[in-house]
């Protein structure tokens, strides 16, 4: 459903809370439907989305280690490496 969400487990350096952050956004955009929040739905997205970053960074402290690395960095650490590297 939401290809363009990024595994978060398994990363090293852990997932930061803005890199949590943005998976839950992301899920809770395509769940939506809400792609720019008005002044009637921008309260409960950003509730949802606060509730889905929890929820994920609960998931990823009590799943145990991975045996290998996801295959790509997320979004945001790609993004950082790219400006590093200009």
């Amino acid at each position: 459903m939401c290809r363009n969400i990024t595994t978060l487990r398994g990363l090293a350096p852990p997932a930061t809370t803005a890199e949590i952050e943005a998976a839950a956004r992301q899920y809770v955009r395509k769940v939506s439907g809400v792609q720019k929040t008005s002044a009637a739905t921008e309260a409960a997205f950003e509730q949802a989305v606060a509730l889905v970053a929890d929820a994920t960074a609960d998931l990823l402290t009590a799943l145990p280690a991975r045996r290998t690395p996801p295959r790509q960095d997320p979004p945001l650490r790609r993004r950082a490496a790219a400006a590093t590297a200009a």
